[in-house]
This record gives C-alpha cells, sequence and structure tokens, in this order.
C-alpha cells in the first residue's frame, strides 16, 4: 500500500533556532521536533536529569507513601500486583527490588493472560490475603480494577488496603476504591507528563518513596527497567520519558542483571551498543513470549535472578517461547488473510477462529492493522465467551467505539489505538454489526492509508559522510520521536533485486548525479518496480553493520514512481 506523503513545514528564516551555528539539517529536524530555540535545543539533546520532574506532583503521592512507610514501619507482608506486558513485568520487578531495599517483605503477583486477564481479579486477591498480604501495591494496572476491587471490600475477608500505580485511563463511572490511586492521567493530575509508562509512575513512586528518607538518588539503578518498560509499551520518547529512555540505555549497556546480558546474548545484540530499537525488535518481543504462550513469570524471573545459570536457562526458554510465537502467528495470519479473502474488507476487520491462540490475539490485529490500515480485531472464539484484541489507526478510537457497546460486553478496556474485551459467544453477531455502523460512520470518506511525515527534501550528493553522527544526537528513536525521514526524487535505479528466503525484500543501487547509494526495502518484495522510470523516495538512513564493516545505506519507507505522489 502506498502512503500518503507529508513534507513538513520548513524552518522560518525569523525562527531563534536560525541563531545558532547548527547545520541546515539538525535545525530543520529540531524545528520539526517542537524545539523553540537554542536553549530547548541543548536540553534536548543532553536529555538529562532536568526534563525529570517533581515525583510529588503526582496524584495521591503522599497517601501513598505514608501508607507504605507505615507497613514498612509494621512489618506487614507487602504484595506487588503487576501486568503480564513487558510494561507491567518491569514495573513489578521495579517495584518488588525497591521495597526490598528498604527492607520490607514483598511478594511479587502477575495474574496469567489467558486464566485471569488483564488488571485486578479478586480470586488472587484473596489468596494473596490467604498469604498474609495486607498490602496490596498494582504496578501497570488496577485503575480498571473497579468491580474487581470492589468486590473483594464486599467479600468477608478483611479488605485489603490498596496503593494503585497506573498510567491506564481511569473509568468514567469513578475510581476504584483504594488507600491512594497514582496515575497521571486522573483528571486531577498536576503532573506534567501524563504519558509515562507503567514501570515510569511506579518508578516516580519510589522515587518518592526514598526521597523522604533522604536516598533519592538510589531510584537511577532501576533506570534501565524504565527505558524497557517505556520502549516496549510505545511511550512518546520525549520529555521525561526521552531522559529516562536515555539514562536507562547507558544502564542497559552496562547491565549488572545476569537476566539481560543473558537474552541479549541470545538475540544477538551487543549489549555496550544496545539502542531503543533493540528493545522493540529483539528483548520485548522475546520478554513478552513468556506471558503470551504460558506465564509472564519466566520473563520476571529472568529480571530479578542474580544466578547466572538461572539466567542462562531462562533466557533460553523465552527465545525458544519466542520462535514458538513467531510461528503460530505466521500460521494464524494466513488464516486471517484467508477470512478477509472471502468476506472483504469491512471498516473493521474482524478475524475469528477457536485456534487463535489468546496470547497472540493483538499480534494479529496488528499485523492486519498495519496492512490494511484499517481498524483490525482478533477473536478467539469456540467457547461460551469471545475474548478479543483490538488494534486501531489515529483517525479512530477503538477503545471509545467499544465503549459504545458496552452493554453486549463482560469487559473491555484500553487505549485510543489497542483494546481488549471479552462477551458472552452469542452477542457476537450483533457486536460486530454494531461495531462496524460506528467505524463506518466515523471514517466515511477518509483517505484511509497510512501517513509519512517527510523532515526535509534533499539530494542523494548532499547527505554526507558526518550525516548519521549527526542524526544520531536526537536519539533515542521510537514512538513521538521517530528516526529524521528524507524525500529524495527523480533518483534513477542502476541495480535492483529481491532478497531474502521469499523474495519479500528489495535491495536497491541508487543514482542521483554523481551519488551512489545502496537502499534497501523490507516487506516491498511484491511492489511493481519499472528500472526505466525514476523514482521519488522517502527513507531514512541506517548504518549496516555486516562483516565487521559498517556501511551507511538509505531504508526505504515507500517509493513511487517520479511526481505520480506528491
Amino acid at each position: 500500500m502506498s502512503s500518503r506523503w507529508r513534507i513538513l513545514p520548513r524552518l522560518p528564516t525569523e525562527h531563534p533556532l536560525n541563531a545558532n551555528d547548527y547545520p541546515p539539517l539538525l535545525k530543520q529536524a529540531l524545528y520539526n521536533r517542537g524545539i523553540a530555540d537554542t536553549d530547548d535545543a541543548e536540553l534536548f539533546f543532553s536529555a538529562d536529569h532536568r526534563l525529570s520532574h517533581d515525583p510529588w506532583l503526582m496524584p495521591d503521592i503522599e497517601k501513598a507513601v505514608q501508607r507504605i512507610q507505615q507497613g514498612l514501619l509494621r512489618g506487614e507482608k507487602i504484595a506487588v500486583y503487576g501486568d503480564f506486558d513487558v510494561d507491567g513485568i518491569c514495573a513489578t520487578a521495579l517495584m518488588a527490588q525497591g521495597l526490598r531495599m528498604l527492607g520490607a517483605d514483598v511478594v511479587s503477583y502477575i495474574p496469567h493472560r489467558l486464566q485471569e486477564g488483564h488488571g485486578l481479579n479478586s480470586h488472587a486477591l484473596a489468596e494473596l490475603h490467604a498469604r498474609g498480604v495486607s498490602l496490596v501495591i498494582t504496578a501497570d494496572c488496577g485503575i480498571s480494577g473497579t468491580a474487581q476491587s470492589r468486590g473483594m471490600h464486599s467479600s468477608r475477608l478483611p479488605p485489603l488496603d490498596m496503593v494503585i500505580t497506573d498510567h491506564h485511563l481511569p473509568p468514567t463511572d469513578g475510581l476504584p476504591p483504594a488507600v491512594a490511586i497514582v496515575d497521571p492521567k486522573r483528571t486531577d493530575s498536576r503532573y506534567p507528563l501524563s504519558e509515562l509508562a507503567g514501570v515510569g509512575v511506579a518508578f516516580k513512586l519510589l522515587q518518592a518513596l526514598l526521597g523522604g528518607l533522604g536516598r533519592e538518588d538510589e531510584a537511577g539503578q532501576f533506570l534501565d527497567l524504565v527505558a524497557l518498560g517505556t520502549v516496549a509499551d510505545l511511550m512518546p520518547l520525549t520529555g521525561e520519558n526521552r531522559f529516562l529512555v536515555t539514562a536507562g540505555l547507558e544502564h542497559l549497556r552496562n547491565s549488572h542483571r545476569p537476566g539481560i546480558r543473558e537474552l541479549a546474548a541470545q538475540a544477538g545484540l551487543k549489549l555496550e551498543k544496545l539502542d531503543a530499537q533493540d528493545i522493540s525488535f529483539a528483548l520485548a518481543p522475546r520478554l513478552n513470549a513468556a506471558g503470551r504462550l504460558e506465564h509472564a513469570i519466566s520473563a520476571y524471573n529472568l529480571l530479578m535472578t542474580n544466578d547466572d545459570t538461572e539466567a542462562m536457562e531462562l533466557a533460553a526458554k523465552l527465545c525458544e517461547q519466542n520462535i514458538q510465537r513467531q510461528r503460530l502467528t505466521s500460521d494464524a495470519m494466513k488464516q486471517a488473510g484467508e477470512q478477509l479473502t472471502l468476506h472483504g474488507v469491512t471498516p473493521v476487520l474482524m478475524v475469528k477462529h477457536p485456534d487463535f491462540a489468546g496470547g497472540i490475539l493483538g499480534l494479529i490485529a496488528g499485523r492486519l492493522c498495519d496492512e490494511y490500515y484499517h481498524p483490525a480485531i482478533a477473536m478467539q472464539t469456540g467457547g461460551e465467551t469471545v475474548i478479543g484484541s483490538c488494534r486501531s489507526i489515529p483517525e479512530f478510537n477503538i477503545t471509545a467505539a467499544i465503549s459504545q457497546c458496552a452493554g453486549l460486553l463482560t469487559r473491555f478496556g484500553g487505549h485510543a489505538q489497542a483494546a481488549g474485551f471479552s462477551m458472552p459467544a452469542a452477542n457476537l453477531g450483533q457486536f460486530e454489526k454494531h461495531l462496524n455502523e460506528i467505524a463506518a460512520k466515523q471514517l466515511e470518506g477518509l483517505d484511509l492509508r497510512p501517513q509519512i511525515e517527510i523532515d526535509t527534501e534533499t539530494r542523494l550528493g548532499e547527505l554526507g559522510a558526518g550525516i548519521h553522527a549527526l542524526i544520531q544526537k536526537l536519539a533515542p528513536f521510537g514512538a513521538g520521536n521517530a528516526a529524521p525521514v528524507f524525500l529524495s526524487r527523480e533518483v534513477f535505479i542502476a541495480d535492483y533485486r529481491t532478497m531474502g528466503a521469499t523474495g519479500n525484500h528489495l535491495r536497491f543501487k541508487f543514482r542521483q548525479g554523481a551519488a551512489l547509494w545502496d537502499a534497501v526495502a523490507f516487506g516491498m518484495g511484491e511492489r511493481d518496480v519499472n528500472v526505466q522510470v525514476p523514482l521519488d523516495i522517502v527513507y531514512n538512513l541506517e548504518m549496516d553493520e555486516w562483516n565487521g564493516e559498517n556501511r551507511l545505506r538509505l531504508n526505504l519507507l515507500d517509493f513511487a514512481n517520479t511526481g505520480t505522489n506528491i
């Protein structure tokens, strides 16, 4: 699918950034990222602690700290109740290790993705109470656990005190009962950044705890976990998140955790060169594989262990599970493609099958959403209950849409572009019909193609030898801070061939004037290419390491015959 190309506005001549001697390319990239002046640019480059905010601005932070301090003084057994994705696992590990550092008696609980689902559940809370727990601190969950926590409070058991740390949107029907609810997305929050990851919120609580004891500097040792969870959960790498991830990457590159070192080694990564993309495409999928196929506790144990042998065994298990996850996803995508071929493309793509593994439903929906640029839902059917996972495009808030079907659902929740739900199987037909009607109305008349925002237009000959080092000043790259994107027009193909075992990638050699560049186009093997016609190409730059040599090449994001797109 060809994308829509949008060249971002040029840096105005009178803009304050023009007062410095940065290269034009860098000034344009900074302007595109909302940098107002040279002082802002210096802070963006340094990405240091000045971007961090006071944890005491978080809602209910004083109540949370007081209750936890009380638990520490009384010697209470404290449970950290986390989520099963990378963000939740990291948040759980951070909070558990931080509390143990303060002398707490801590147990950790991560629910089973398929058997228990996301968030708090009354059975788990009852089990924790039976084990002597009197205080539960949630990590990356709990804000939408109203029914579960109320159910616990209404049981015959003495109520557990609850401190909730979360980053999801609070429910519209009121906050759950708890001693404290630390969530920057609360409407009464004074915290400057609402887009912290769950592990980021847990980190701010630990900062406040340690700060109250004059030990705030000790929180820095957990920044590796903050970076892992923040990148894996696709939080925007701007503002405070930029500092947290930049500092966290340094900790990861010099990791003291045997599990991280071993997982990186088995993934073929050079830990000393680790970047945000390595988290996204290598570490996070392996850590997530445990919860998708069995139980996320093995990924949690990998982060917690200090034993090299255990780390090696756990890392090997996660890598094997990741291979299995890839195979299951590939098989499911074939089945999904057959369903769409049979039924056609609807406003919301919905695929379902009894054999779809519950742990990969989000991956199926995500791939369909990317391939077709439509909201997509993958569902596991076959029993009395249907479970589903949703992914969406910026033009369609999937959680708001399924909330209009709340009467048909047993449970639901999520973000604007990702959600999950369960419902009685008898309601499936009505749900599909109603949701497609909602989407058809909202998406009517829209150009449903992904949009690529282009930083600047340039000729290949203008990309000098120092361009890569210049671009790296803008890193780390990820959500909210993509690597700079360039457009070059009327580029000629000097060489072209497919690559990969199935030929689904392309390799080019481009010529423009005297400039000659290698380029790759991943996933575009089926695109039509006429070597006699010049192309307009959209790309970013990447360093290709092969046989011990580093060579800069173009990573194509899209291409079109000259003059046919913009």
